[in-house]
């Protein structure tokens, strides 16, 4: 997935001064741009530090990749015939936590439906139209795959399940950021900000000041509003434009309703604000989508599970909700969006 945010802080502070000290690399990871911009160190240094993260983050996606050869295409393939396989124990506490944090959304955030998402299409590098066969969705979803069904004993895993296909494409970035972002503190590095398809996590500062990042309007090439992401707070976005096909007119995009096998309609994008805490990083990435998926008489109530005070939803018909703690963290840039957003207490 490209990225969900405009990166503001690399291209307008270079621009400011060519002696500042601030690296950035880019390199495409995950399906997706991946940008470590580290601030206060010397090339030599960010460069190496830089690159450890890169090759750390190029053997993860091997490991999980859902539809090559792969540790967890290998996991599918014993749950397809029925069989246990042993993992690496990373692997094993992966699962756990995926386990976890699906039954904390009751279902809706659900990586075990991985043969609906490679039926409609998004188990590839490239997207295009194509009818799907209704009575294969109906056939799926009444065989119910759910991550409680898996089975963990230690490092052996087996499903109760054979349709449970697991693809962790709405985890392993936020994954990564909280890889990244342990890695950086082990080598010391004071400041540093990265940035995995608009999955992004902060360390420290920007000179003076906190990294500032953009939230990428849904369906405009400019930014809706800024963010100050302060040290260890984490920010990200599921939405609708970044992996989706038309058909007959109409927009499908990746993130798939597990309860009916469609992609979810009349939603554009929903943005988390994650504060420092464990995992914050993976609650960037998780917490959107059920958000997302639920109806919406059931979004507050998604957060409210998921723990999030901070979030901002744009729908299909351009209806903005915005919670009163992410509202006092926004610079508003769509001053047109600022006027209709209604701001949503989060109790």
């Amino acid at each position: 997935m490209r990225p969900l945010f405009l990166f503001f802080s690399a291209w307008l502070l270079i621009s400011c001064s060519a002696k500042e000290p601030l690296y950035n690399t880019q390199t495409y990871v995950f399906g997706t741009l991946v940008d470590i911009s580290i601030y206060g160190e010397t090339d030599e240094r960010a460069q190496a530090v830089s690159n450890a993260i890169i090759q750390e983050y190029q053997h993860l996606h091997q490991r999980l990749h859902a539809w090559k050869p792969s540790e967890l295409s290998a996991v599918n393939q014993a749950f397809t015939q029925g069989e246990a396989i042993t993992v690496k124990a990373d692997i094993a506490q992966m699962l756990s936590d995926v386990t976890r944090l699906s039954t904390q959304s009751n279902g809706t955030f659900n990586p075990a439906i991985g043969q609906l998402i490679k039926l409609w299409g998004f188990q590839n590098d490239t997207f295009t139209p194509h009818q799907v066969d209704a009575k294969a969705i109906d056939s799926l979803i009444s065989k119910n795959p759910r991550m409680t069904d898996l089975v963990i004993k230690g490092n052996q895993i087996h499903s109760v399940n054979s349709a449970v296909q697991l693809d962790l494409g709405g985890y392993a970035k936020g994954y990564a950021l909280d890889l990244g972002l342990a890695y950086l503190k082990q080598q010391h590095i004071q400041h540093a900000l990265i940035n995995i398809g608009g999955n992004i996590i902060a360390l420290g500062q920007h000179g003076n000041q906190a990294w500032r990042v953009g939230i990428q309007h849904p369906r405009q090439p400019n930014a809706i509003a800024t963010v100050a992401l302060a040290s260890g707070w984490a920010i990200g976005t599921s939405g609708d434009y970044q992996r989706y096909f038309y058909l007959d007119g109409k927009r499908y995009c990746h993130i798939i309703d597990p309860k009916t096998g469609y992609p979810v309609q009349g939603m554009q994008s929903v943005t988390v604000l994650i504060p420092p805490k464990k995992q914050a990083g993976v609650l960037s990435d998780v917490a959107s989508k059920p958000i997302f998926i639920a109806p919406a008489n059931e979004r507050l109530a998604q957060a409210k599970a998921m723990d999030v005070p901070h979030f901002l939803i744009i729908t299909s018909n351009t209806d903005i909700q915005v919670s009163e703690a992410m509202q006092q963290k926004l610079t508003w840039l769509d001053h047109k969006a600022e006027k209709i957003a209604k701001v949503v207490r989060f109790e």
